[in-house]
């Protein structure tokens, strides 16, 4: 990644001059700024920002925020009120469905009308003419008025187009989020490829992709830049911000804890038992240098949090299959997760959930207790003690850093109460690994290869 900037935005702000009525704009104008006659809205206020070449940007923030007020700027079809930006570079912006088609035109006709509004000649639009084509992938609709589209479509054509530009930067604004799931995976894997050599600048309120996509991520608030950092820590923050603004109790409590933790840095009756995986390799993979080796860390009970503090969790602790506390776990074996905590109300319909995490924060797995109770009443009385505990065979993992997260709610899956999230509540490290591809490995049942004879072979 270079260190030029492929983005330069500098005490960007943008006013909007709001009229209350028709005839204040023109008493405006004679008065020539002597008297005001409008209220101001500051969309942006003082937004300072540097995007390295090869750098992913994500930009979060509620509606109203000023994401798109700050693409449209960068992108030039807004003027800043003050402030400076400079990209570097040919820019392919997707900030709206339909920007830049001329919704009389076909879809044919308006591939040309974008790829040229985006710098392409019309000799590079004749040679990539067939890839774009088949990338939108909207057969016969290519002749028709994109007037008649559906959003779907539209997110087709213009993603196309752009992806087919040879651009230095992409804008995307929330383009993605109309797409079907073929056409949206087909967008992503472009966009992973574009990582590699590109600067993108994206605007979504889908977490999971800004933690997996982004390297930093700006947070705006009501026009305002509330913070600028790496995609977890932001992500984490945003999303405890979020909880926060639907408390109508008061109760609700965020609790903050940077710097060392645990001694590393951040960064009944029931069915019948599902049968323990053994892969065949598991034994020979424990024995030599690519053992799945999990060093785990204690529980840090000062690790970022929030919650309405209803209950809080008091332990977490990563066990063998016999329930004891070991420093040292192997990939492919079965382990305990458990979960404890302790309510300080009267918990209704108690709900214990987990994720494991890697170190960009993405969610590899998880799981929680809601299913187990689903037929039941539960209550646990204030002061009382409770636990979730999970049995589960550990994926293999890449080598490298990984965080437990934890949470204890109230309620159902679709509707509850936070009363305590911890993120990163135990690091673990897997020290060494046999597997590379992908997030997770699942230990197999048998692995095998058949070779069949040639057609035609005589015994």
């Amino acid at each position: 990644m270079s260190s030029d900037p492929a983005i330069s935005v500098q005490g960007l702000s943008k006013c909007y001059q709001i009229y209350d009525r028709p005839q204040d704009r023109l008493l405006q104008m004679l008065w020539r700024g002597r008297k005001q006659f409008f209220r101001p809205y500051w969309a942006l206020e003082d937004i300072t920002v540097e995007v390295p070449r090869g750098e992913t940007l994500g930009v979060l923030g509620s509606n109203g925020a000023g994401k798109s007020t700050l693409l449209q700027i960068i992108t030039g079809t807004l003027t800043p009120t003050a402030g400076t930006v400079a990209v570097n570079g040919r820019v392919a912006a997707l900030l709206e469905l339909g920007a830049g088609f001329n919704p009389e035109f076909n879809g044919l006709e308006n591939i040309h009308l974008a790829a040229s509004i985006l710098g392409l000649t019309q000799p590079e639009i004749d040679a990539r003419l067939d890839q774009i084509i088949a990338f939108a992938g909207i057969g016969d609709f290519l002749h028709q008025p994109v007037k008649l589209y559906s959003s779907g479509m539209y997110a087709r054509l213009a993603f196309s187009v752009a992806a087919h530009v040879d651009a230095d930067v992409l804008i995307i604004d929330e383009i993605l989020s109309v797409g079907d799931a073929a056409f949206t995976q087909k967008c992503m894997r472009f966009i992973h490829r574009f990582k590699e050599h590109g600067t993108i600048l994206f605007v979504t309120h889908d977490i999971p992709a800004a933690t997996k996509l982004c390297d930093r991520v700006l947070w705006l608030q009501s026009g305002r830049q509330r913070a600028l950092g790496t995609a977890k820590t932001v992500c984490e923050d945003y999303m405890a911000a979020v909880s926060e603004s639907q408390d109508e109790g008061g109760t609700f409590r965020i609790g903050k804890a940077r710097g060392e933790r645990s001694g590393r840095p951040v960064e009944a009756d029931g069915p019948a038992p599902a049968r323990r995986v053994q892969d065949p390799r598991h034994e020979a993979l424990k024995a030599s240098d690519h053992a799945n080796v999990l060093e785990v860390f204690e529980f840090d009970p000062n690790a970022d949090s929030y919650g309405h503090q209803g209950a809080t969790v008091t332990d977490v602790a990563l066990l063998d299959r016999e329930g004891a506390s070991l420093p040292t776990l192997y990939g492919g074996e079965e382990v305990i997760l458990r979960v404890t905590a302790t309510a300080a109300v009267d918990i209704v319909n108690p709900i214990v959930g987990f994720y494991i995490r890697d170190r960009l924060g993405q969610n590899l797995f998880g799981d929680n207790t809601y299913l187990t109770t689903l037929d039941q009443a539960v209550t646990v009385p204030a002061g009382a003690t409770f636990s979730g505990e999970f049995r589960f065979q550990l994926p293999y993992l890449s080598a490298g850093d990984y965080a437990i997260t934890v949470a204890v709610a109230e309620g159902t899956e679709s509707d509850h109460i936070h009363h305590h999230w911890i993120n990163d509540a135990v690091f673990f490290t897997v020290l060494a690994s046999h597997f590379s591809h992908g997030l997770i490995g699942v230990p197999m049942l048998d692995i095998r290869l058949d070779v069949g004879r040639p057609a035609g072979a005589k015994d």
